[in-house]
């Protein structure tokens, strides 16, 4: 199979997102800053003790999380046609009731899925994607760094802390590794999301097909051997990453991505997504040890322009969904029984719609679950209501706080039980999303 290397799903040049989201996105401040807090956050790793409860090799799925970074309109992608609220707040942007030209894919007689993510509807059926609705950060900010900040530290409403690493970090800290650990994580990007900052065997891989060793090929045995000397009596954490990093350019060597064909008649579409995907399944079949693995979309802030039927959020959604779809039929229900996909993003869209056919940064939106272990076919919510005296600020309520849906996920499937660690000052309560 032919993959794309030059791959980054992560970049945008969104003509219709805000100035923050754009500069943040040509800054790579998102990347950046979280390689920053790296270094902090792996410094304090060895403070934290181990967790009780730790899973076995066979009982830990492996964690695929998908960010989609720019505010991904929940109220579009799953849209609520049983709320008639929708439809005097949105009278030209939302997807018409089920039964309409162009009308939603009804789940549950409320709510359905947006035409263009029509792939996913057989997961749904096979109870095999969990949808939750009125989710996301409880932090009112509605800056794009702020929220992606506080989400993936899992520290929303904590106000200014010392608080570097990110949640998937602090679960690598607090686990035990599968495998040798030298690639425990990994962002399919050019620098290590913040999630995965303070992580142990957590690197930043943006090809994971293309992982030599630097510099010129020729000498690269010796430079080598001359690093492996240097670092051997280096303080922590520097001897440790320095031999992860060569440990991950060993495993990664050893895996046949050029030769990769996909199993039980999957078909990914083209783009840089779907080629993160087939990477990422590829290793997972080879069984190197990865625990988890983030991969990032950009583009979702649609202020002008949205195109929630035939424009570029349709596109969109019909990107992530084709690529979900088909990397779901690659694993196979055996291979799915082992992994959790998880699809999110830093907050929702406002309810109403603007004047530049669009809708603006808001508060609650949507998340998917997806796995062999997954309580699926079901649209998880507490529903707020769409009328204008039940929404918060012009927002959708959040009645589902994200962290508990990814607690649910840490304890049961990924077998590590020190929550208090992994999501400081909260209480999880377990909404029943996965098994």
């Amino acid at each position: 199979m032919t993959m794309e290397t030059k791959r980054d799903a992560s970049s945008t040049t969104d003509p219709c997102a805000c100035g923050e989201f754009g500069a943040l996105t040509r800054r790579g401040f998102l990347g950046s800053s979280a390689a920053v807090g790296a270094a902090l956050g792996t410094a304090g790793m060895a403070q934290v003790a181990l967790g009780a409860g730790r899973g076995t090799e066979r009982e830990r799925d492996v964690l695929v999380l998908v960010f989609l970074r720019g505010g991904m309109d929940g109220l579009t992608a799953v849209v609520p046609h049983g709320d008639p609220d929708l439809y005097t707040a949105r009278p030209n942007l939302a997807v018409p009731p089920p039964g309409q030209p162009d009308g939603a894919l009804d789940l549950d007689g409320f709510f359905g899925l947006a035409p263009s993510c029509a792939p996913l509807v057989p997961l749904y059926d096979a109870g095999d994607l969990a949808i939750v609705h009125a989710t996301g950060s409880t932090d009112p900010t509605r800056s794009h760094f702020s929220a992606m900040r506080f989400m993936e530290t899992a520290t929303p409403n904590m106000g200014p802390t010392t608080i570097n690493d990110g949640w998937l970090g602090r679960h690598l800290q607090t686990s035990t590794a599968v495998g040798a650990g030298d690639l425990r994580a990994a962002a399919l990007q050019s620098t290590l999301t913040r999630a995965l900052v303070g992580g142990p065997g957590a690197l930043p891989v943006k090809d994971p097909s293309d992982f030599p060793f630097p510099g010129p090929a020729d000498i690269a045995p010796q430079l080598r051997s001359a690093l492996e000397i240097a670092y051997a009596g280096a303080h922590e954490p520097l001897a440790g990453a320095a031999a992860s990093s060569l440990g991950a350019i060993d495993l990664l060597a050893g895996v046949d991505f050029e030769n990769y064909q996909p199993e039980n008649g999957a078909v990914y579409p083209g783009g840089p997504f779907a080629a993160g995907l087939v990477q990422i399944a590829t290793m997972i079949k080879a069984d190197i040890g990865l625990e988890c693995v983030e991969l990032d979309i950009s583009g979702w802030d649609h202020h002008s322009g949205m195109g929630p039927l035939n424009g570029i959020l349709a596109a969109k959604l019909a990107d992530l969904s084709a690529g979900l779809a088909a990397f779901h039929t690659d694993l196979g229900s055996a291979g799915m029984a082992r992994v959790t996909m998880v699809v999110m993003t830093e907050f929702g869209r406002r309810v109403a719609e603007n004047g530049s056919a669009g809708t603006d940064h808001g508060h609650g939106g949507a998340m998917f679950v997806i796995g062999g272990n997954v309580n699926g076919g079901q649209v998880h919510t507490q529903w707020p209501g769409l009328d204008p005296g039940s929404l918060g600020n012009g927002d959708l309520v959040i009645t589902t706080d994200y962290r508990d849906v990814l607690a649910e996920i840490v304890q049961l499937r990924l077998g590590n039980s020190s929550l208090d660690v992994v999501f400081p000052q909260h209480t999880p309560q377990f909404p029943g999303i996965v098994a």
